[in-house]
């Protein structure tokens, strides 16, 4: 138990729209990088292309493999981003809990992915003095 809190109170549910829709695109995300759903996914092309002399390659047959991909495209997309940034947003909060509980880090880094790019540029140089002089 760290500040107070269980180890499991972290990402309980409440009941937001937030909360349906971050647990829908994990469990979309994590079900698109399975083996299995590349495998769906090719076998559906080759259909699509076997099924192309049969209607003479129209218009129509050409339709459905465009629309069909488009519309999975364009949902992945915001699905596969959602749960990113939520990666990135775990990912963050541990790095800064490393920052604050490193007794010589310097604790301005922690959280610092929100601040000017002129900061991120500034640290970084500092980081990049300070690495450099540990080298030599």
């Amino acid at each position: 138990m760290r500040a107070g809190l269980p180890a499991g109170s972290f990402g309980k549910s409440h009941g937001s729209a937030s909360t349906w829709f971050g647990k829908l695109a994990a469990k979309t995300a994590q079900f698109a990088g399975k083996p299995a759903t590349f495998i769906l996914a090719t076998a559906v092309v080759m259909v699509w292309g076997i099924t192309g002399p049969i209607f003479k390659y129209s218009d129509t047959w050409q339709l459905v493999i465009n629309t069909g991909t488009t519309i999975v495209t364009f949902l992945m997309v915001f699905l596969i981003q959602a749960t990113q940034n939520r990666d990135t947003a775990a990912l963050q909060l541990k790095l800064d809990e490393l920052i604050l509980a490193t007794r010589d880090a310097p604790n301005e880094a922690a959280c610092i992915e929100e601040a000017p790019e002129e900061k991120l540029e500034d640290v970084k140089k500092d980081v990049r003095r300070r690495a450099e002089k540990v080298a030599a």
